[in-house]
């Protein structure tokens, strides 16, 4: 629903979906390839430097003296029809990525469920994550529309503090038991650089959806300062599990951290088995989230609606939105490479659309109301993010490349 929603429902949107299960693979994406000063240092200055580029953004939510309800559709009205169509590719190429993803955690956290009562290699992860993306076609399917989740982000969060609350508590034990551990980075110098540069997408990835406008639009008046306590609540109060489940998971393996964490956790099985449920219940939940600016395309362009029962509204969820979750679950077992795909995805779709997009547009808007010392410090920005996605693009890539050559595609990693 548009511009009915109060600052702390659009903050909580915000902090639970920078608190999704991807936070479970930062230690071993982000803090392994960094060590511990470039991982706490990156981290913050990614949550900074985010909350900067978030800012911009939503205070273009107004411009021009109409709300911007789709990243889009601002992007379209700043520079024409052209950018319109550009974003339109970007932003759902970053959420295509972002599903990949969601369907790799979730395989999994299935195939941990699995290995914690019957170690015999017999299920190899890709077959997990057939399962998984075979769950997530049903959710797509039962569930019409993204107002019909209702009940569902309720249990969402309630998933999330179970995987969250879990995976602090078991490493701090792990932690305070081990002995000590061996923090050092590893691999060759070249991969250092690769792998260094790989974790900066990461970082930004951590923070960024690229679906802020499409958030901003369910807030009420006054939107812009609204979303302005909503961004702060989330960079503040939101961040806090993120940074203990980074911080401790690393603290607790070193460079042992495995890129699912609850891979690396030793407790109670129930309790470990309660967590990965939880951690696979709430990728499915997920990645409907962000996969339903796809599926309300689909549905507004060959005139689905009415109810959800009908047949043809049915065969349609069914043929199409399977095929979606297809595709991408075939990507996500072909590659399941976790931290290389995070590093594509905040390469080639995040620095892009949250970083020198949100840069150069609030260039083009507010030219005639800043100065040229802000002028060059945006055209800065444009410079250094772009360098930075081209960097980020190629050592993702080589990463995926000489992961494939490792361990092959529909790898069991």
């Amino acid at each position: 629903m548009l511009f009915v929603h109060s600052w702390f429902q659009a903050g909580f949107v915000l902090t639970t979906g920078i608190n999704s299960a991807y936070v479970l693979g930062y230690s071993g994406a982000v803090m392994v390839p960094l060590g511990w000063v470039g991982g706490v240092v990156g981290l913050i200055l990614a949550t900074f430097i985010s909350l900067y580029a978030n800012i911009l953004i939503a205070k273009l939510h107004e411009f021009g003296g109409k709300r911007h309800i789709r990243y889009r559709d601002l992007a379209g009205f700043v520079y024409g029809p052209k950018a319109y169509s550009l974003t339109w590719v970007l932003q759902y190429v970053n959420l295509f990525m972002i599903n990949v993803g969601y369907i790799m955690l979730s395989g999994q956290a299935l195939k941990a469920i699995y290995i914690t009562f019957r170690d015999d290699n017999a299920m190899k992860l890709p077959y997990f994550i057939a399962i998984a993306g075979f769950t997530c076609g049903l959710f797509a399917i039962c569930i019409p529309h993204l107002s019909a989740l209702r009940i569902w982000l309720g249990v969402s969060t309630f998933l999330s503090l179970v995987y969250i609350v879990t995976a602090i508590s078991l490493s701090l034990r792990d932690g305070i038991k081990a002995p000590p551990r061996d923090y050092s980075i590893p691999g060759t110098h070249t991969n250092k650089i690769f792998t260094t540069i790989g974790a900066s997408a990461s970082l930004v990835f951590a923070f960024n959806t690229g679906m802020l406008p499409e958030i901003q639009a369910t807030v009420r008046p006054p939107v812009v300062s609204n979303m302005m306590k909503a961004l702060y609540f989330q960079f503040s109060v939101g961040v806090l599990p993120l940074y203990a489940v980074v911080f401790i998971g690393y603290w607790a393996y070193g460079n042992g951290a495995s890129s699912y964490l609850l891979n690396s956790v030793n407790g109670p099985v129930w309790v470990k088995t309660f967590a990965n449920i939880s951690a696979f219940l709430q990728s499915v939940i997920a990645l409907h989230i962000f996969a339903s600016p796809m599926y309300e395309y689909l549905d507004t362009a060959y005139g689905i609606k009415g109810s959800a029962l009908r047949f043809r509204n049915l065969s349609f969820r069914i043929m199409v939105r399977g095929g979606y979750i297809i595709i991408t679950t075939f990507v996500s077992a072909a590659l399941p490479f976790l931290g290389d795909f995070m590093s594509l995805t905040g390469a080639i779709s995040t620095f892009p659309l949250t970083f020198i997009l949100a840069n150069h547009m609030y260039l083009v808007a507010k030219k005639q109301k800043i100065n040229s010392l802000q002028k060059s410090w945006h055209w800065l920005n444009v410079c250094f993010f772009g360098l930075m996605a081209v960097a980020a693009s190629v050592a993702a890539l080589r990463l995926i490349v000489v992961h494939s050559n490792t361990y092959h595609i529909f790898a069991d990693m």
